[in-house]
């Protein structure tokens, strides 16, 4: 996705698929929480808003709990069927919908949808590498969520012209058609969707449970992939204040109405939308890190000035910030793919989902908090919060903090061995107890060091070698 137009990731008949299913599907969940919406201000009128916030609570809480079980499960079986049965499930549960008449019942029905999407997500995630490779699988993971973008400002307007021709409750036959057709095209595939663990045969319960630590071990031992997770951390904050404490401020401080409030929010997508696109279209512009960086910046100093400016600033401002979020999501889903081995990556994309809704489920209470205790300086406060962790997190776990640059091709420097680090050495190598010295050899003058990275490129060579890197290192 160099040059603008039709995206080469989708010459992969495959992935193609794949994405036209995932499309439809993104327009069904905006049929279902307009809907939702919809039917819970039939039921509870005035109360609608603690219904939605109780349905956003077991949203997270399904996405925190199941994702890193679900992401393992991607890696030990074929992902066709998975994705399959998330669709079909899906599809009898909205149809369920029409026929609710109390909240506890949309509790429930929203608490299963959640927890069949909480399998979806991490592994439709995971299957993008695996089925594209090379450089489109970034192309494609960009055009994904550039998709999910565009379907999050629009489809909810399109799913509401509809249901005011066919009325809201059976807008979810419509929803329940959409994932029978996706369920459709993903049961077509021209292949299937297994990693090379899944076709070892390893499935038994203590492996599951390893994988899902693994999982989460590479997200927090990986110094980049943790740097980029962090700075999801720092986007929720920022993130939760508007979608939180936009519609006060446009209803209640600028007095304006819904049509308007419809407009700021429009932004935000739009701005997401862009930044999904910018991704896309220039995968290589500059290091990841640098465009996690730009990203929180962009998110957090959008909020530092909003309580105080007017409608149009605003929808500015919020387009930024939405531009800003996706360089953070984007870079960090590609950070996973580029890091992670192919057979992995379900159960970390599935770690991740948990742990990045995890950072939902604290910052939407903060800024609620926010909102009702400090009406007119919560995007100030958020803000300020944010780029203060932002700070933090940039000058304590930055991976740059963890390179050095040796001035010699070959060095010596002291060598140590843990429980994690085992290899033999060829003799005439000094060993003192665990700690010894020998020669180290670098591909590049200039690399990298993370101090949860152990492994090392060790020299293997002749004992004249040896007897000439000892004199080298001795000059």
């Amino acid at each position: 996705m160099r040059t603008i137009g039709l995206p080469t990731c989708l010459r992969n008949p495959t992935f193609r698929q794949l994405y036209i299913a995932q499309t439809i599907s993104l327009f069904g969940d905006a049929l279902t929480w307009l809907g939702l919406a919809l039917l819970a201000f039939e039921l509870a009128g005035k109360s609608a808003p603690i219904v939605l916030a109780g349905a956003l609570t077991l949203r997270v809480t399904a996405f925190t709990l199941l994702s890193p079980l679900a992401g393992a499960i991607a890696d030990r079986y074929d992902r066709q069927p998975i994705l399959m049965i998330t669709h079909l499930g899906r599809m009898l549960l909205v149809c369920l919908l029409p026929f609710v008449q109390s909240i506890w019942q949309i509790y429930a029905l929203v608490l299963g949808l959640n927890i069949l999407n909480a399998f979806f997500a991490p592994t439709y995630q995971a299957t993008i590498p695996l089925v594209t490779g090379g450089e489109d699988y970034r192309q494609a993971i960009a055009l994904s969520s550039t998709t999910y973008q565009i379907l999050g400002v629009f489809g909810p307007g399109i799913a509401g012209v509809l249901a005011l021709f066919i009325g809201a409750r059976d807008l979810f036959f419509w929803d329940g058609l959409s994932f029978l057709i996706a369920a459709m095209l993903i049961a077509t595939l021209p292949s299937n969707l297994r990693s090379d663990v899944a076709e070892s045969g390893s499935r038994s319960i203590q492996q599951i449970l390893a994988d899902i630590q693994a999982g989460t071990s590479k997200l927090w031992t990986d110094a980049p992939i943790r740097y980029g997770l962090m700075m999801q951390l720092v986007a929720s904050i920022s993130g939760a204040q508007i979608l939180v404490n936009t519609v006060s401020y446009v209803q209640g401080t600028l007095h304006q109405t819904a049509i308007q409030y419809g407009w700021v929010m429009m932004g935000f997508g739009l701005g997401a939308t862009c930044g999904a696109i910018a991704i896309g279209i220039f995968p290589q512009y500059r290091s990841k890190i640098s465009t996690l960086l730009g990203g929180g910046v962009a998110i957090t100093a959008s909020l530092l000035g909003a309580n105080y400016v007017g409608l149009v600033p605003l929808i500015l401002l919020w387009a930024i910030a939405g531009f800003g979020q996706s360089l953070i999501n984007l870079s960090l889903q590609t950070l996973i793919a580029d890091r992670t081995p192919t057979n992995m990556q379900g159960r970390v994309y599935g770690a991740h989902f948990a742990w990045s809704h995890l950072w939902w489920a604290g910052a939407y209470p903060l800024a609620g908090w926010l909102g009702t205790t400090f009406a007119d300086r919560t995007f100030l406060y958020g803000s300020l919060m944010g780029l203060t962790l932002l700070v933090v997190v940039h000058l304590f776990l930055s991976p740059d903090r963890f390179s050095h640059t040796h001035s010699e091709f070959s060095h010596i420097h002291p060598h140590d061995h843990d429980f994690q680090h085992h290899h033999e050495h060829l003799t005439g190598v000094e060993i003192d107890g665990s700690t010894h010295q020998h020669p180290h050899v670098h591909s590049q003058l200039s690399h990298s060091h993370s101090y949860t990275d152990i492994s090392h490129e060790h020299l293997i060579a002749s004992s004249l070698t040896w007897k000439t890197l000892n004199k080298l290192s001795s000059d």
